[in-house]
């Protein structure tokens, strides 16, 4: 591969786009990056993956509302002299680790408003992948062994969480499809 390819996908809780990831990185040879940009952020900024995995694809908090999550972690709310909720700070780190990644080599990324931290770059492909619901509650039910109705406030939950944290940070609205190069029903 000549030419290097970024593509960025988003993707509704249990409408499969993490496996479509993984399986066209498997196809083209190339990386994906998803829970690995926790692990990342964290050797980066210091804080535990822990602390980090909980505020996942969170849309920003207060300072108080994560001093009081977190009391006993020694967390530096600093940055260019401005004090900022640790999910702000966890972003801007995360994103920095987005664009290194995409200046550097082909790979794909799941989430973390990849779509709009990269665009501008040439060689990016949006994708939004999608689902009916019936579908996604069945995918999460399995995956997650539990009940329907669970699976059903799991996936509810989920999309709430997506969508506050890209529309928070982002320039587009999560799922629009005049926001991607390629919106697509899994199906799968």
């Amino acid at each position: 591969m000549s030419k290097k390819t970024v593509i960025a996908i988003g993707r509704e809780f249990g409408s499969g786009g993490r496996a479509i990831a993984r399986r066209l990185s498997e196809i083209m040879g190339i990386p994906m990056y998803d829970k690995e940009l926790i692990q990342m952020t964290a050797q980066k900024s210091g804080y535990s993956e822990e602390v980090l995995h909980d505020i996942d694809e969170t849309a920003s908090n207060s300072l108080l509302y994560s001093l009081s999550l977190y009391p006993n972690q020694n967390i530096n709310f600093m940055m260019n002299g401005k004090v900022l909720p640790l999910g702000e700070k966890a972003h801007i780190i995360c994103s920095d680790i987005i664009k290194e990644l995409a200046d550097n080599k082909s790979c794909i990324i799941v989430g973390r408003c990849a779509d709009s931290i990269l665009r501008g770059n040439e060689n990016l492909l949006t994708v939004f992948i999608h689902c009916n619901m019936e579908r996604r509650i069945d995918r999460v039910s399995e995956f997650q062994k539990c009940s329907r109705s669970e699976a059903a406030n799991m996936t509810k939950k989920a999309d709430r969480k997506r969508s506050a944290y890209h529309n928070y940070y982002a320039d587009t609205k999560w799922g629009s499809r005049d926001a991607y190069d390629l919106c697509s029903d899994s199906r799968i």
